[in-house]
């Protein structure tokens, strides 16, 4: 299934029904259509049903700006900078990652540990070429940090012994 300029990632792949798939990986051309491609006719010329331009001459695609909106400092696009649709995928997901590393770096430096740790790539669909892209990203990160490093929890078990000291008693008789 292909989305948008996200290929197949096992194009090699695509056929694989048995009674048709050659054996000796010579490609069987019977019966079979020139690609549009080849005839001169290619997706990002072509203006898709509905749209005003195709994607080669969108305005929007090529003006799309991409900026981080987190507070960490050392990560890509703090200003805005143009990604392709065609890059946008690979270029948010590397972007995110870089938020990723960071909680790493950060739970290494305080004895934590990342406890969870969840990417998602938003999507969109270009309102004048209708083409798919990524239109930017989300990072959530869990860290889990030793009790004695927590402030609240110093408080809690210093307010627990307070309070269930001498809640337990073995009388003997």
């Amino acid at each position: 299934m292909t989305i948008g300029n996200i290929g197949n990632f096992y194009g090699y792949m695509q056929n694989t029904d048995p009674i048709s798939a050659p054996q000796n990986g010579i490609k069987n051309t019977a019966g079979t259509q020139e690609p549009e491609e080849a005839k001169g006719l290619s997706d990002k010329t072509k203006v898709k049903n509905g749209y005003r331009s195709s994607p080669e001459d969108c305005q929007t695609c090529k003006e799309r700006k991409y900026q981080d909106g987190s507070d960490e400092s050392d990560v890509s696009f703090k200003a805005p900078g143009h990604i392709s649709p065609e890059a946008s995928a690979s270029t948010v997901m590397a972007h995110e990652r870089q938020h990723v590393s960071n909680a790493y770096q950060k739970a290494a430096q305080n004895d934590g540990k990342v406890v969870s740790c969840n990417v998602t790539l938003h999507t969109a669909v270009c309102p004048e070429c209708g083409t798919v892209y990524v239109a930017g990203g989300t990072t959530n990160t869990s860290i889990s940090y030793p009790n004695e490093s927590n402030p609240y929890q110093r408080d809690k078990k210093a307010q627990d012994a307070i309070r269930f000291t001498g809640a337990n008693i073995d009388y003997v008789a």
